[in-house]
């Protein structure tokens, strides 16, 4: 089956999930290099024009334990898109659960939504497969943007798309 691409599917009111690179350097909270955060914008930029509703994720840093979150939330990346694409980006700050659930679900056509820095829950890890499929299952298409983590677990879940 040869790959599509994201130019090759309807995406008015589908739920687009795209897993980005938006690890980034940050510095007191300030991203010091967006380049990442601007190479995926083409990418999310054609999805909302087309009426999807993109979901993006992604991780930031290494998180090893809890200690290690200090300063490796997603929120400024999320302030930073927002403003690269002149419109608000959801943001609940979390990775799984209730809460991102409604969030993803209340989504609009045109909108996008970022999910907390994935490495949280160790969602870029084996041990969390279920939790990368649970969140796999809320979209109906996966779109990877990053060459650099094509490694990662989470482009292995593509086949329980539909």
């Amino acid at each position: 089956m040869a790959k599509l691409t994201v130019k090759d599917v309807d995406l008015k009111g589908k739920k687009v999930l795209v897993r980005v690179d938006f690890n980034v350097p940050l510095k007191d909270g300030v991203i010091t290099n967006d380049n990442r955060i601007s190479a995926a914008l083409p990418t999310i930029k054609y999805i909302i024009e087309q009426g999807g509703r993109a979901i993006l994720f992604s991780h930031l840093g290494r998180v090893k334990e809890e200690a290690d979150k200090e300063g490796k939330s997603l929120a400024p990346v999320a302030a930073d898109l927002a403003a690269k694409l002149g419109q608000d980006v959801v943001f609940p700050g979390v990775t799984r659960g209730a809460e991102l659930e409604e969030a993803i679900n209340n989504l609009k056509d045109g909108e996008v939504l970022l999910v907390e820095n994935t490495r949280f829950e160790d969602v870029d890890g084996k041990k969390n497969l279920k939790t990368i499929q649970n969140l796999v299952n809320t979209g109906l298409h996966l779109v990877t943007e990053s060459s650099l983590t094509m490694h990662s677990v989470l482009h292995t879940v593509h086949t329980h798309l539909t």
